[in-house]
C-alpha cells in the first residue's frame, strides 16, 4: 500500500487476500427465457446485498438446457440474446461478476457458451470445448466444440472476446483471477481448467447442466475437490436445479465451493426455491501455496508456459473494502481432524504415524529397551501409550519399557500420582529418581543463590533440573541397552520451549515432536473414546486431561502451579499461528484476522467433535495482538537454533514439521523484525 495512503479497515476481508464467492442455483425453467432472466438478475442482487464478488450460474441458465432442438430455432435464439442485454442493463450497478449461460451464434456456427458480465459490460465469452454426445447427451447434434475458436463475437450490442484461451483478472483486487469452464470440460482427462490455472486463475468456475442419477453427486464433489487439490485453486460448481424439463431427466441444483480439496460451501439439492451457495475463498493462501511448490511451475513449463498463450482479461471490480463479515467456517484448531465422518480414520492414521516410526527406528538399533521419561504431563503420556502400542505391534512386553519419574523442586503430587497410576495400568516397568539432591549439589557448585536459601527462581534454576532429568535418560540408556524417547511437541520447538542439548530438547527419536500440542490433547481423548487401553488408563488419560499444562520447574506460591500458557500465552492460539504461518506463509496481520475471526465469541463456529464445554475459549483482538507478537518473537528470532540441531521425529500433519530436514530451514541467527513491523503496521 502506497506510503501516507489510508488502509481499510482490519475488518475488511477484501483486505486479507479473500474474493466471496457463489455458486447460483435458480429455478429454471423449460425454455421460458424471461423468467430465467427475471431468476438471473434476482440473484444477481441478492449477491451484491451480501458482498458476492463473483456468481457462477448453471450451463445454458438464460435458455434452459434441457430443450433439445429448440436450441436451434432463430427466434428462440434472438430471444436469448434479448435477455442478456436485460441482464447487463439490470446489472449495470451491481458489483458481482455474473457467469452466466447461454447458446450463441457466430459465424455460421452454434456454441454453448458462458458469458463474464461485469457492471453490464460483456467481460468475455468461453465456448465449451468438449460436448458429450453418449448416453442422455447429444450435444454436438446442436453445437460445435469451441476448440481453437479465437477472436470476438457480437452479442446483445456489444463486441466481446470469445475463445477458451481467456481468463479474467480484476485490476483493482490482487489475486482475484478466474477461469471458466463448462460441465463436461472437467470430466474431460485434461480439462481446460488445468491449463486456466497453470496460466495464473486462482477460481475455476464451471457452468453446468449434469443431471442427477444416484450416486452422481458424489462424483461431481470428487471431480471439484480433485481439480481444485491438482490445480492449487478454488473450485466453483453450479449445476441446473429444479424446472428443467423432465422429459427422460430429472435435475438437482448442486452448488459446491471447494479450495484445495476442502469443501466450503453446498446448496441444500432438490430445493424448490433458488439458492446461493457463498463461500469466501482465500485466493491469497492459494498464489502462496503455488509459489512453495515447484510442482505447479514445473507444470506450467511442460504446458508450454500457458500464460503465454491466454488472454488475461483486465477489468475494474471496485470492491467495497468495508466489513460485511467472513463466510467462511475457520477451524480454531487446524491441526485437530474436522471432518467427523473419517475422526477415527484420521486418528487412527495420525496415531499410527508415530506408532510405525518409533517401531521402525527401535528396531534398526541395538537397544531392547525404550526408556521414557513420564512427569504426568500431556507429552510424555502420550508418547507413553504411543510407545505401550509400539510394544503391542512388535509382540514385545510392555514391560520392555522402563519409565522414570524424576520429581523435582515443584513436581505435584497430582502429576507425579498420574505418572505412576499410568504406568501402572500400562504395565510398564516404573522407577523415582528424585532429583533434588543433585540439582542441589549442582547449584551449590555453581555458587547459585537458591543453593543458599533464596527463592532465585531463574532460567537456570529451571535448565538445572530439566537438564538433569534428560542426562539421566541418557545414562540409563547406556545402562540398561536402552533408547531414549523424546517427549517434546512441535508446538514447544516452535516456541523454543524447551531446553537445549542434554535437555528435553535431545532424544534418540522425537516421537511427538510433528505433534502440536493442541493435537496431543485430542489424540488422547480419541484413545479414550476409542477404546485402545483398558477402563483403569482411561480414568488415569481423563484426569491427565484436566491439568493444567505446567513445566513444575518452579516452586508453587499463593497462586498456584507454575502455568506455562500464563507464560507464553495459550497453546490453542500458537498452534493456530503456526499453521498459518509455517503451512501457507501467511502476513501477520492476515493471521491475526484468522484468528481473531476464528476465536472471538465461542458461542460461534464449530468445535472440535466432542470437545469438552468448560475447556472451550475465546480471544479478543488486543489478546491475539499480544501473543502474536510473543509467537512471533520466539519463532522467527529466538528458537531456530534449537531446532536446527533436532533428533530424528515422524511428520504426522500436512499442516509441516520443523525439521531442519524436513519443511522448514531457516537460518539460527534471523531476526523477527520484518513480521513484526507488519503487524504493527496494520493496526496504525
Amino acid at each position: 500500500m502506497a506510503k501516507g495512503k489510508k488502509q481499510p479497515p482490519f475488518e475488511a476481508i477484501h483486505r486479507h487476500g479473500f474474493v466471496r464467492t457463489a455458486a447460483a442455483t435458480p429455478l429454471a425453467s423449460s425454455g421460458d427465457i424471461a423468467f430465467n432472466v427475471v431468476q438471473a438478475v434476482a440473484l444477481a442482487k441478492e449477491a451484491d446485498a451480501r458482498g458476492i464478488d463473483l456468481v457462477v450460474f448453471p450451463e445454458l441458465n438464460i435458455s434452459s438446457y434441457a430443450v433439445d432442438d429448440l436450441h436451434l430455432q432463430e427466434a428462440f435464439l434472438d430471444r436469448v440474446e434479448q435477455g442478456i442485454s436485460e441482464i447487463c442493463e439490470a446489472t449495470a450497478g451491481l458489483g458481482p461478476v455474473l457467469c452466466v449461460g447461454a447458446p450463441l451464434r457466430r459465424n455460421g456456427r452454434l456454441y454453448n457458451c458462458a458469458l463474464a458480465l461485469s457492471r453490464g459490460r460483456i467481460l468475455g465469452v468461453v465456448p465449451k470445448s468438449f460436448l458429450p454426445n453418449y448416453r442422455e447427451y447429444y450435444e454436438k447434434r446442436w453445437f460445435v466444440s469451441g476448440i481453437g475458436a479465437a477472436g470476438s463475437i457480437a452479442v446483445a450490442g456489444q463486441d466481446a472476446p470469445f475463445g477458451t484461451d481467456l481468463i479474467f483478472a480484476a485490476s483493482d483486487l490482487a489475486d482475484f483471477i478466474f477461469h471458466v469452464e463448462i460441465c463436461e470440460d472437467y470430466w474431460a482427462p485434461q480439462p481446460p481448467s488445468t491449463v486456466g490455472a497453470l496460466a495464473g486463475a486462482l477460481i475455476l468456475c464451471n457452468l453446468s447442466a449434469s443431471n442427477i442419477t444416484i450416486g452422481k453427486a458424489s462424483e461431481r464433489a470428487l471431480l471439484c475437490a480433485s481439480q481444485s487439490t491438482r490445480c492449487c485453486a478454488a473450485y466453483v460448481y453450479a449445476a441446473s436445479g429444479p424446472g428443467e424439463s423432465t422429459t427422460d431427466l430429472a435435475w438437482d441444483g448442486q452448488g459446491s465451493i471447494y479450495e484445495l480439496g476442502e469443501l466450503l460451501a453446498e446448496n441444500g439439492r432438490f430445493s424448490r426455491e433458488p439458492e446461493l451457495a457463498v463461500a469466501d475463498v482465500d485466493v491469497q493462501r492459494l498464489r502462496l501455496e503455488r509459489m512453495r511448490m515447484p510442482t505447479f511451475n514445473d507444470n506450467a513449463v511442460a504446458a508450454g508456459l500457458p500464460e503465454n498463450h491466454v488472454r488475461r482479461i483486465a477489468f475494474e471490480h471496485r470492491p467495497a473494502f468495508t466489513d460485511i463479515g467472513l463466510e467462511r467456517r475457520l477451524r480454531r484448531f487446524p491441526y485437530v481432524p474436522n471432518r467427523p465422518e473419517q475422526l477415527d480414520q484420521d486418528c487412527y492414521e495420525a496415531f499410527n504415524i508415530q506408532v510405525q516410526g518409533l517401531a521402525k527406528r527401535f528396531t534398526a538399533t541395538s537397544g531392547s529397551k525404550l526408556v521414557i521419561g513420564v512427569s504426568g504431563g500431556l507429552d510424555s503420556t502420550h508418547a507413553l501409550i504411543v510407545a505401550a502400542k509400539v510394544c503391542d505391534y512388535l509382540d514385545l512386553p510392555r514391560s520392555a519399557i522402563l519409565g522414570f519419574t524424576m520429581p523435582g523442586f515443584a513436581t505435584s503430587d497430582m502429576t507425579k500420582s498420574n505418572a505412576w497410576a499410568l504406568m501402572k495400568a500400562l504395565g510398564v516397568v516404573g522407577e523415582e529418581i528424585d532429583i533434588k539432591p543433585a540439582a542441589m549439589q549442582m547449584l551449590k557448585d555453581m555458587g547459585h543463590p537458591f543453593a543458599s536459601g533464596e527463592p532465585a527462581y531463574d532460567i537456570t534454576f529451571e535448565n538445572v533440573q530439566a537438564g538433569l532429568r534428560t542426562d539421566y535418560l541418557f545414562r540409563l540408556a547406556n545402562q540398561r541397552d536402552g533408547f531414549v524417547i523424546g517427549t517434546g511437541d512441535l508446538s514447544e520447538l516452535a516456541l523454543g520451549w524447551c531446553t537445549y542439548g542434554v535437555g528435553d530438547h535431545m532424544s534418540h527419536y522425537g516421537v511427538n515432536a510433528g505433534v502440536p500440542k493442541t493435537l496431543i490433547q485430542y489424540l488422547i481423548r480419541w484413545a479414550v473414546k476409542s477404546d485402545q487401553f483398558d477402563a483403569e488408563t482411561d480414568r488415569v488419560l481423563a484426569a491427565i486431561l484436566e491439568t493444567k499444562i505446567s513445566p513444575e520447574l518452579v516452586p508453587a506460591d499463593e497462586a498456584g502451579m507454575q502455568g506455562t500458557e500464563d507464560r507464553i500465552g495459550p497453546y490453542e492460539l500458537h498452534d493456530f499461528f503456526l499453521f498459518h504461518i509455517l503451512r501457507s506463509g501467511q502476513p501477520p496481520s492476515k493471521v491475526a484476522f484468522l484468528a481473531w475471526s476464528a476465536w472471538r465469541d465461542k458461542q460461534q463456529g464449530l468445535w472440535p467433535l466432542a470437545y469438552p464445554e468448560h475447556l472451550r475459549r475465546e480471544y479478543d483482538l488486543a489478546t491475539i495482538r499480544k501473543w502474536l507478537k510473543e509467537f512471533l518473537w520466539r519463532f522467527f528470532q529466538t528458537s531456530q537454533f534449537k531446532r536446527s540441531a533436532l533428533p530424528n521425529s515422524p511428520k504426522v500433519s500436512a499442516g509441516g514439521s520443523l525439521s531442519p530436514r524436513g519443511d522448514w530451514r531457516a537460518p539460527s541467527d534471523g531476526i523477527a523484525a520484518p513480521w513484526l513491523e507488519e503487524l504493527d503496521a496494520a493496526f496504525e
